[in-house]
């Protein structure tokens, strides 16, 4: 059994004990961070570095009490901490304490996190470790976790066709556990492995920057680039707690990669001058933006573009209707082709995302320096969804699954690229004349539509049904609340 194995078994199996309690798995991972880190700042004091966590708030002083003294002195290290700059600031953003019993909290303190000397342990072993509790949170259907893992294989194929480098600025500005930076990460280190003093610095201090909102998710980020190195627990966070749409932050990146959150709409609820509550749609309406929507995919893609450098490189995570949607969609679709060479689509398969009703693909584009020439020239589509199916448990995606896409994208040198029976080259010419200068094209047969003996297995139309019929109530049931004011009672 592998040691990152046996760490994840000894932490998830604690998390059994404190369901009987109530507690969720992601309110267990919350509090396992907190713990986590005073522990490694402790262990980091004890080596001789300068001390984060103020004395007094720090691990020692959980050590020497017991009880509801225990409970006590752990509710005023989350409630001051919070308040700090820094990783300190964003791990114990508003944080909380959630266990009840003094006596597990105890044995959570003294047993499980303090027997352990996590300084010491491999970078990989401890963050695997912790990528593993997270993987197992996302697959509790229940926590709602899952809408902010994207599945690994993905992020991987994404990662390698992109190439990062040491010296660059890598942005992903909805980075909900941080998987995109660790899978950067790792190809960085396998591909540079003779880093100089200063890459290995900026690979701590500056090559990461991450926008996230809500703050149990960034925490969980953090915490995890913590725990793999990538971030020093004394330093400035990599990851900003923040709405990444309400405004461009002027810093400009040479990669973006990223899964921004599903859902088409932002809204909020407001009383209206009858005194009836309504929801209304929160419509972005910035200079930098071709189209003001209130689609939050647009308004990501829109963002996206801004936050490149002049021939910054961008891969994208975008739903289907962002490819069809008329309107702003139109407009954005249109403008992105002309001022970027959007090159690439990969077309992606249903049941990968724990989040059901996702249909979803991967969109790569280049932004180029102001202008007035159309910047792309053509667009190649790979067909990775067509007759080919997944579920998370019996049959999930694996790298494996990407290779052939991965091959054919030729990230050396895009030139080389030719047609293949899922991979296909059209113009940009040929896009914009399509309605809406649409970019939901396919072209190969469902063999399902025609041969009933080749049908897949129950289990997967079952689960592709599930998807289907999920992305038709999330669809109706935005419109229904963009359409219904809600009635109030009035005194």
């Amino acid at each position: 059994m592998s040691d990152t194995k046996v760490i994840v078994d000894k932490l998830w199996s604690y998390c059994n004990i404190l369901r009987d309690d109530g507690l969720s798995y992601g309110d267990y991972l919350e509090q396992l961070t907190y713990l986590l880190f005073l522990k490694m700042a402790e262990e980091q004091r004890a080596l001789g570095f300068d001390r984060i966590v103020p004395e007094g708030l720090d691990w020692p002083s959980l050590l020497t009490r017991k009880g509801e003294a225990l409970e006590r002195q752990y509710v005023t290290i989350l409630d001051a901490l919070g308040g700090h700059d820094g990783m300190l600031g964003v791990v114990f953003r508003k944080a909380q304490n959630r266990i009840q019993d003094p006596a597990k909290l105890e044995r959570l303190v003294k047993e499980l996190i303090g027997s352990e000397t996590w300084m010491s342990m491999e970078a990989d072993v401890k963050g695997d470790a912790y990528e593993g509790l997270l993987e197992k949170n996302a697959a509790d259907t229940k926590s709602g976790a899952g809408q902010y893992f994207t599945p690994r294989a993905l992020i991987s194929a994404m990662v390698d066709v992109m190439a990062p480098t040491p010296d660059m600025a890598i942005c992903d500005p909805a980075c909900g556990t941080g998987g995109f930076f660790l899978d950067a990460y790792r190809s960085i280190i396998e591909r540079h492995p003779n880093l100089d003093p200063d890459q290995k610095r900026h690979i701590r201090t500056g090559l990461f920057t991450g926008w996230e909102i809500v703050d149990n998710t960034a925490r969980l980020c953090a915490m995890n680039l913590l725990l793999h190195g990538i971030a020093a627990p004394e330093g400035a966070s990599p990851v900003h707690v923040d709405d990444a749409l309400r405004a461009d932050p002027g810093a400009r990146f040479d990669l973006v990669l990223t899964n921004p959150p599903f859902g088409k709409k932002s809204s909020m609820m407001i009383v209206n001058t009858d005194g009836r509550t309504e929801r209304q749609a929160l419509t972005v309406v910035r200079d930098d933006f071709w189209a003001s929507t209130s689609n939050k995919q647009l308004n990501f893609v829109q963002h996206i573009r801004t936050l490149l450098k002049p021939d910054g490189r961008a891969a994208v995570v975008v739903p289907d209707n962002v490819l069809f949607e008329g309107g702003a969609g139109e407009t954005i679709r249109r403008r992105l082709l002309a001022e970027c060479d959007v090159h690439t689509l990969l077309r992606l398969p249903t049941g990968i995302f724990y989040a059901q009703g996702v249909k979803a693909n991967v969109l790569f584009f280049d932004r180029r320096p102001g202008s007035d020439q159309i910047q792309t020239k053509d667009l190649w589509i790979y067909d990775l969804r067509t007759n080919i199916h997944f579920t998370l448990k019996n049959n999930p995606l694996t790298r494996n699954d990407l290779d052939d896409f991965v091959a054919c994208y030729h990230a050396d040198d895009r030139a080389k690229r030719v047609e293949t029976e899922r991979f296909h080259r059209y113009s940009y010419d040929d896009i914009v004349a399509r309605d809406k200068a649409s970019l939901d094209i396919f072209w190969l047969r469902d063999d399902s539509l025609t041969d009933v003996d080749n049908l897949p297995a129950p289990g997967v139309i079952a689960a592709e049904i599930v998807e289907d019929l999920t992305a038709a109530l999330e669809a109706f049931t935005e419109l229904a609340e963009s359409l219904e004011p809600v009635e109030t009672d009035q005194a």
